[in-house]
């Protein structure tokens, strides 16, 4: 499908499931040769709901010992950040010592990210790292890191690969971009 409608709004497809895939893989390639001396058994820790389809893909092709949790993070509504995150499921693993890779959708203003790495941080991990399939670097207003990226995009309303609009489009295994 060339364009898709969710609800009252139309998108283009502006990433395909095959570019997806390769920017995945390097990522996974990344973090691989990262860990390759590692003893450490890291927890890759994936921020619900959108990055459901990355962490997915991710997780399969991490080549060492490793754990997954989740966490469930809301900032959006519709189409715009409230600029406030709530927790909606918490940390339920124990972090103290440990090497955590968080697993995100997209990192847009970066309010999502830094609430997170403050509440990590308040369990004392070893070292925590950010995997994102998405950035939007033209509005990311924090100095956090952001250790891999798969993919850099302009400042778009997206859906698709595990984003919505106010619920739809998740399953879509491309990347559209709002017309």
């Amino acid at each position: 499908m060339k364009q898709v409608k969710l609800h009252d709004k139309v998108f283009r497809i502006s990433i395909s499931e095959q570019e997806i895939d390769s920017a995945v893989q390097a990522v996974a390639d990344k973090i691989n040769a990262n860990h390759k001396e590692d003893d450490s058994i890291p927890l890759f820790l994936s921020v619900l709901n959108g990055s459901f389809m990355f962490a997915a893909n991710l997780i399969k092709r991490i080549a060492f010992p490793c754990e997954i949790s989740f966490v469930k993070l809301a900032s959006y509504h519709g189409e715009c950040s409230s600029g406030k995150v709530t927790e909606l499921i918490g940390i339920s693993n124990a972090l103290v010592g440990r090497d955590i890779v968080v697993i995100e959708d997209i990192v847009d203003t970066g309010n999502t990210y830094e609430s997170l790495m403050a509440t990590l941080m308040r369990h004392n991990p070893h070292s925590v790292k950010i995997a994102t399939m998405l950035l939007k670097p033209e509005v990311y207003q924090k100095t956090l890191p952001i250790d891999y990226v798969a993919m850099q995009i302009p400042n778009d309303f997206i859906v698709g690969y595990g984003l919505d609009y106010n619920g739809l489009g998740r399953n879509l295994p491309n990347i559209y971009t709002i017309v």
